[in-house]
């Protein structure tokens, strides 16, 4: 069995994975937890939109 992920759906994983992490590790009370981890979560997929666009704009 293999896991075939495009671009964006890898970035996806690892930006859960990781939100999930400094989640867990940055904060101490677990609604702290969760508001840290969906914030990073939400700037690592900007990030990722953003790039994409950039690159988008230099290949042109």
């Amino acid at each position: 069995m293999t896991i075939q992920l495009s671009h964006f759906s890898a970035a996806f994983v690892f930006a859960l994975f990781a939100s999930i992490v400094f989640g867990i590790t940055h904060r101490e009370t677990p609604r702290d937890m969760i508001r840290y981890g969906a914030y990073c979560f939400v700037m690592f997929l900007g990030g990722v939109l953003v790039a994409g666009w950039a690159m988008w704009l230099v290949r042109r």
